[in-house]
């Protein structure tokens, strides 16, 4: 039997401060606060996929915040969502623009910042019609 990997349950963002990005994603982003395991982790629902919010846990370090891996949020009106998530406290990086044009959609991307600096992806998959 070959090992086979399904949907993603979980992903782990490394924060300096748990109840200040507890407050940017659940207050300024609109993600469903789930429950906290201590003062040091926090975790969210994002469309089913678990957010953990953690400070360093001996794997990363609090220098290499805004390092870490970015998520990509898939929004419908690009340009209304990102607007409304700066209005709410969000930091806009780039304004979206288009990024590529396939075969049967155009991809929108925009970027916000978190409070530790981490990059926040907005996408949108605009299909003609």
């Amino acid at each position: 039997m070959t090992p086979r990997l399904s949907r993603i349950g979980q992903i782990a963002l490394t924060v300096a401060d748990v109840p200040r990005a507890l407050a940017f994603y659940r207050d300024a982003l609109g993600l469903e606060h789930l429950f906290d395991a201590g003062p040091e982790l926090s975790f969210l629902d994002a469309g089913g996929v678990r957010i953990m919010l953690t400070t360093p846990q001996g794997a990363g370090e609090t220098s290499a915040l805004g390092h870490n891996s970015l998520l990509y949020f898939v929004v419908d009106d690009i340009e209304a969502v990102q607007a409304a998530l700066v209005e709410r406290g969000a930091h806009e990086e780039r304004a979206p623009q288009l990024t590529a044009r396939l075969p049967d959609h155009e991809l929108w991307i925009g970027f916000l910042r978190d409070p530790d600096g981490n990059l926040v992806g907005l996408m949108e998959e605009r299909r003609p019609g």
